[in-house]
């Protein structure tokens, strides 16, 4: 045969090592549904560059179709190097694959070069091209270890079934225990006795009075004899269906035309005039009252405060 269909082996300085079934067992993974060996895996059993492996396969491509070699994808590539990372077994294989990739000519390999990997088909018909003394013996000890990993994930089938089931259900529980963590972290970063903010403080404080807004689940009473249009872009970020009530004075810009256009999009908003308040107060769902030095057009802008009021029966005597 010619030099298109067969590679001389090139690491002929290489002590000819005698590779056990048990040891080739240790270098065969489960890709894609497929039981495969990386290429520099292959290379170093049969004595051979990485690179000159690789460019039979590609001299040969009829021969190699994608059920006998296949290249990794960059997220196969990554899972398989985490598995590397967090097994001791395997961890020397690594370190020879990173070897091979580095000593490899890197223009064969490009930018960033994803490895390709041999089927047991792959690999016996690798073998037929290959002329290296030892080919025969290594052919047939990896033909072994592909049947005797078969044997052994028959037999422990009902046992990887079953961790896996485990391993879905750690990862169901670990989800809701974040879920549940973060609400607690929520609604702990939500309550609070006071805060005062500085001149200057523009955007903490507007973020806080977002997060008492988002914190309504079916009603809001914003009293303020002096709100603007930037009110509705605060109340905009309130939950779908809360309904928002703002008590001012005849000071309101807010035209009739403002209140259609955002009710057609966000839902409830009434605004209704009154002289009977003097400071600022936010109602949230008829249970919790909060009173603020400061016009909520005007946060930040100098030093004031905001109060939780934890006084319930004031919220009936306001609302009356």
């Amino acid at each position: 045969m010619n030099n298109l269909t067969n590679i001389e082996p090139v690491n002929k300085e290489l002590n000819l090592v005698k590779y056990e079934t048990v040891d080739i067992k240790n270098l065969i993974y489960c890709i894609r549904g497929k039981q495969v060996m990386l290429d520099s895996d292959v290379a170093m059993l049969y004595h051979y560059q990485t690179k000159r492996i690789n460019e039979t396969v590609i001299r040969n491509k009829e021969r190699f179709p994608e059920n006998f070699c296949f290249q990794l994808t960059e997220d196969e590539f990554s899972c398989l190097r985490s598995q590397f990372a967090t097994s001791n077994d395997k961890e020397n294989n690594w370190s020879q694959f990173a070897t091979s990739s580095k000593n490899d000519n890197s223009k064969h390999r490009g930018k960033k070069y994803l490895p390709y990997v041999f089927t047991e088909q792959g690999i016996a018909m690798l073998s037929g091209l290959l002329k290296n003394e030892i080919a025969v013996q290594v052919s047939i000890n990896i033909m072994n270890a592909f049947v005797e990993m078969r044997k052994f994930i028959s037999i422990n089938g009902q046992v990887f079934e079953r961790l896996t089931n485990v391993e879905y259900r750690l990862l169901e529980h670990d989800n809701k225990f974040n879920q549940i963590f973060n609400e607690l972290q929520k609604n702990k970063e939500q309550e609070f006795k006071q805060k005062i903010f500085f001149k200057g403080q523009i955007w903490d404080s507007y973020e806080l009075i977002i997060d008492i807004i988002k914190t309504a689940q079916s009603k809001i009473v914003i009293i303020d004899n002096y709100i603007d249009d930037t009110i509705l872009k605060m109340i905009q970020k309130k939950n779908k269906n809360v309904e928002v009530i703002i008590l001012t004075s005849q000071n309101c810009n807010i035209t009739k035309l403002d209140i259609k256009k955002f009710n057609e999009q966000y839902g409830v908003l009434k605004i209704e005039l009154t002289d009977k308040f003097h400071d600022r107060f936010i109602i949230i769902d008829n249970k919790e009252l909060y009173h603020c030095g400061a016009s909520l057009k005007d946060l930040g802008k100098k030093c004031f405060g905001i109060n939780k009021i934890e006084e319930i029966e004031f919220i009936e005597n306001i609302i009356k």
